[in-house]
């Protein structure tokens, strides 16, 4: 089991999660990153006294030096910090919960230094699924998921004798909080409407992104890399009850589901402990108080990012990389009360359709096409 964690994100929703299992099972923690919150990462440091902590902002990492320093923990900021941090020696495991397409370096840089990386930074397979999954070959190291879906799918996997078993897997969505809801219910939603979600509790670039049901999109690419299967093998259902956390389906259409409360602590215990388990941080699941489990489809025209992740991994080469970038900036412009929420899918497809498509060779090229795409919302919203 791994003995120490570089947790890159420390400060949101997963990251202090995973401390919280940390704790538990009396890990040490050799570096902790945050991108600006250092009043959180200050408290984690006296915590669990890292060698070295990392703020994306030189000007909140000056601050953090001094509040820490009475402490032996170095203080590095940006990219080049966050890159220390993904190939520190002392750590066994990187665990990435960075938000966005600055989790691709730090992943990259982790794997290529021989470390076993949690992912719970989707877009890291989403823009630059070829390359992170050439380099986990290349470097004979291990990526285990943290996502709930993708854990449950790994999870079930593990009674798998051979893949020609395997049929297809099914990604479990919760529809967020618009579910059932039609293009005329959603024009005029606000955004604390849709940061109002049912079931989970996460931050809010990705509570938006499960309202749009981008969230789905961007796993369903990533389930594509994980798992090393085509898009038309990968369906999606949507579970308002968030118990069942995703299946897979043999070839006799016998199905096999991961079930539990919806807590994120159990996938990232079971990537950290894996292949191992332990007792759980999280109430056990009574089956007898569960008076239903529904399952319906997805509805493609209302959610405009779900079709475009699905038209994205068709394309193959930088066009996930385009959906990813789009949506980022198209989100963050909704947050900030600039467009409305109907907009985030709209952009999201037109520039998937309008920003030029190349092959992915090398880091520059998703970088790029993430610019592209981005540079391409700002556009069209100005």
């Amino acid at each position: 089991m791994v003995n120490t964690l570089s947790i890159l994100g420390s400060t949101g929703s997963i990251g202090t999660q995973a401390l919280d299992v940390a704790r538990k099972l009396n890990l040490n923690i050799c570096a902790l990153t945050a991108y600006s919150n250092i009043d959180i990462l200050e408290q984690q440091v006296r915590a669990f006294k890292p060698a070295l902590a990392v703020v994306f902002s030189q000007e909140k990492a000056e601050e953090l030096k001094i509040k820490i320093a009475d402490t032996s923990t170095k203080v590095l900021w940006g990219m080049d910090g966050l890159i220390e941090a993904s190939v520190i020696d002392s750590a066994d495991m990187v665990l990435n919960s960075l938000v966005g397409m600055v989790g691709l370096t730090p992943t990259l840089s982790a794997i290529n230094s021989g470390k076993d990386v949690a992912l719970a930074n989707k877009e890291t397979l989403v823009a630059g699924g070829s390359l992170v999954m050439d380099a986990v070959k290349r470097n004979n190291v291990h990526m285990y998921p943290v996502d709930s879906e993708h854990s449950a799918i790994f999870q079930c996997l593990q009674g798998m004798n051979n893949k020609k078993e395997l049929k297809k897997l099914i990604l479990t969505a919760s529809g967020g909080p618009f579910f059932g809801k039609t293009e005329n219910d959603l024009k005029d939603v606000t955004v604390k409407e849709a940061l109002n979600h049912p079931n989970w509790s996460m931050g809010a670039k990705i509570t938006i992104d499960s309202a749009t049901m981008m969230n789905k999109g961007l796993e369903i690419i990533e389930a594509s890399w994980l798992f090393d299967m085509p898009e038309d093998k990968i369906d999606v259902v949507v579970h308002r009850e968030s118990i069942v956390h995703s299946m897979i389906q043999f070839v006799d259409n016998s199905v096999i589901a991961q079930l539990g409360l919806p807590d994120m602590r159990i996938p990232i215990q079971y990537a950290i402990t894996y292949p191992n388990r332990f007792e759980s941080p999280v109430d056990e699941l009574d089956l007898t108080e569960i008076t239903n489990l529904s399952f319906c489809k997805p509805d493609y025209k209302t959610f405009k990012c779900l079709k475009s992740c699905k038209e994205a991994i068709n394309m193959g080469g930088n066009a996930p990389a385009i959906a990813n970038g789009a949506n980022e900036v198209a989100n963050k412009f909704f947050r900030d009360g600039k467009i409305k929420f109907l907009e985030i899918g709209d952009l999201v497809y037109e520039a998937l359709h309008n920003v030029k498509k190349n092959e992915i060779k090398r880091v520059e090229d998703v970088l790029n096409a993430d610019k592209s795409a981005r540079q391409y919302v700002y556009d069209a919203v100005k």
